[in-house]
């Protein structure tokens, strides 16, 4: 890295003063229950996409690669999402169905991170969320499907403008 990059870098604001703040002793028994809080946060302040996150995968090959989705449910522990079997996500997650999502929402400093085993949901339930899409024009798209991660953790993360940042960990019974 170029000397004048790393200056660059370095001297961008790291997070200002006014974030929320977040005492893990104040934290719901469930992963699930402190994300809808956090999710209706970020909505109450303005937060654009709330919903969208970053899914990363790897395939038969290993090679770990990510891309942005939008969360469709969280039903029962699960953590909903959909797409196409025939792109790169759905292959890798045909070959190795662990994966992890990590939502961002910078504006607040937080970011909530989970990782776990993703299956295959019901047709039925590719299908719904295939006609609820805006502007289908076909009524049926065999190759879509929709997946559930059931986490083995979650990890919650908020900033601090003085870099003394609060992490808490929901972990999965083994």
């Amino acid at each position: 890295m170029s000397t004048s990059l790393r200056d660059r870098l370095r001297s961008l604001p790291a997070f200002p003063a006014t974030l929320p703040t977040f005492d893990p002793s104040t934290a719901p028994e469930h992963a699930a229950e402190l994300f809808l809080q956090w999710l209706d946060d970020a909505l109450a302040r303005g937060v654009a996409q709330p919903h969208v996150f970053t899914l990363s995968t790897a395939g038969p090959t290993g090679h770990v690669t990510a891309r942005t989705l939008i969360l469709k449910d969280l039903v029962d522990g699960q953590w909903v999402f959909a797409g196409a079997r025939s792109t790169r996500k759905g292959i890798d997650l045909a070959a190795n169905p662990s994966a992890a999502m990590t939502f961002y929402w910078p504006e607040l400093g937080r970011q909530v991170r989970l990782t776990g085993e993703v299956e295959e949901l019901p047709s039925t339930v590719a299908a719904a969320d295939w006609a609820a899409r805006p502007a289908v024009t076909d009524s049926h798209n065999p190759d879509w499907a929709a997946w559930a991660l059931t986490p083995t953790e979650v990890e919650f993360w908020q900033a601090s403008h003085d870099r003394q940042h609060v992490r808490h960990w929901y972990r999965a019974a083994p």
